[in-house]
């Protein structure tokens, strides 16, 4: 009986736990590079200063910031860095992370070097 007890008080435990389960990172190595759940490269700005992006107006519509939701904390070497416009961002080591409007495929790799500023995001 009172094993049944503890069973219960600990299923009634972990079920409330999972109201507050904290937001998995959605980033994963793929190779030499990060990608974001659908596979995407992810990429930094070399205009970033370190928790901040640079990355503004035009440069955000084509180089989408890779959105963190409300309840997102950081985990290890990723961080929510809060954007100008109000907007939370995923980093990793202190880089905001992005995706490039041009890349089509899952590995696609289209935005490594443009204006010399861009650089795939790595491990």
């Amino acid at each position: 009986m009172k094993i049944n007890v503890v069973l219960a008080a600990s299923a009634a435990m972990l079920t409330g736990c999972a109201v507050l389960a904290i937001s998995k990172v959605p980033v994963t190595n793929w190779g030499n590079m990060l990608v974001d759940p659908k596979g995407m490269t992810l990429y930094t700005f070399d205009r970033d200063p370190r928790g901040k992006s640079a990355c503004t107006a035009q440069c955000a519509a084509d180089w989408p910031p890779l959105a963190a939701d409300t309840d997102a904390r950081p985990a290890g070497e990723y961080a929510v860095i809060v954007r100008d416009d109000g907007r939370r961002q995923w980093a990793y080591k202190g880089k905001p992370l992005y995706l490039w409007t041009r890349d089509r495929s899952p590995g696609d790799r289209t935005g490594d070097g443009v204006n010399n500023v861009w650089r795939v995001a790595k491990p």
